[in-house]
């Protein structure tokens, strides 16, 4: 029987950092992206695909803001620059996968889903933003950001600059998920979850509305796998494998975990919230729930069975 496998690509996927973030960067992302999802392919795994959206967004609000500055025109609220950023990744993403596979002789359908996700208006985050959206300024910039707007900025755990940080609430639902597992089974590759969905809530009975969040992408793609019963759950990055004592002389890599060694990690504070931590907590609501391993790993080592590293029950 084929397995199932939900891949969750990071935001660098598509945009790496130190790029301008031209359509052709990203399209050539993309294709080198795609290469790697071959990987599965040839080992006849049904495929989900869910990705990050953080730099696409930024620029995307960089360039409402602009344009409200410059020719009056309307601000857009993060959940419709999130639908802006589903289609356009998704399109980039099936386009360059589908000339992978043309130039390999290979070929399969791939529907890409624009998912809402339901959140709790009242979820504590929206009280302590920790999210990181949007490109890396200095301090200096940062500050006077600050001074202008409510908008929050945090220097980033590895040292790259200042990003500015929006609340991430916990996902509820996700809308159409028996869709996204019925049409993957069936041997079509879906692109969904982009961005960790865009988060919407309950404003009165019956009427759904978006509101100003991102949520993580990686753990509404764990809760995407749990629900609809991956066997196995990517999560990629642009290191090879996890490591404690990151960026120290102690720094080790990680090849293997148990279920009880991640979350003992997790507590000691091994992984930066900013960076680590969230694919750590992912990897553990996955694993938990299903009793099925985590691979977390670069994204050039997708299908590697000696890459990364690999969270376990036990």
């Amino acid at each position: 029987m084929k397995k199932l496998a939900v891949v969750a690509f990071g935001g660098n996927a598509l945009l790496r950092a130190g790029q301008q973030g031209t359509i052709d960067e990203q399209e050539d992302n993309a294709f080198k992206a795609g290469k790697n999802i071959l990987n599965l392919m040839d080992r006849n795994y049904d495929l989900v695909l869910t990705h990050g959206n953080g730099p696409q967004v930024g620029n995307i609000l960089l360039a409402n803001s602009a344009g409200n500055k410059l020719y009056g025109i309307p601000e857009m609220p993060m959940d419709i620059c999130g639908a802006y950023s589903q289609g356009f990744i998704g399109y980039v993403l099936e386009q360059q996968l589908m000339n992978v596979m043309m130039k390999e002789g290979k070929h399969r359908d791939i529907i890409t889903l624009v998912t809402q996700v339901l959140v709790d208006k009242n979820d504590p985050a929206f009280k302590n933003p920790t999210k990181p959206v949007g490109p890396y300024y200095t301090r200096e910039e940062a500050e006077e950001f600050m001074k202008k707007s409510k908008s929050i900025y945090k220097e980033d755990a590895r040292g790259r600059g200042w990003r500015k940080v929006v609340a991430s609430p916990e996902p509820l639902v996700i809308y159409n998920k028996q869709a996204v597992e019925k049409i993957a089974r069936e041997g079509n590759i879906v692109i969904a979850v982009g961005g960790g969905g865009i988060p919407c809530f309950f404003v009165e009975e019956n009427k759904l509305q978006g509101i100003d969040a991102v949520i993580d992408k990686d753990l509404a793609s764990s809760k995407l796998a749990v629900e609809i019963h991956a066997d196995e759950f990517y999560i990629l990055t642009d290191v090879d494998k996890v490591f404690v004592n990151f960026n120290s002389p102690q720094e080790k890599a990680l090849d293997k975990l148990t279920l009880e060694e991640t979350k003992r990690l997790l507590a000691e504070g091994q992984f930066g919230e900013g960076s680590m931590a969230p694919k750590i907590k992912a990897a553990i609501n996955f694993v938990e729930k299903t009793g099925k391993d985590t691979i977390i790993t670069d994204t050039n080592r997708l299908g590697d069975d000696n890459a990364g590293t690999r969270i376990t029950l036990g």
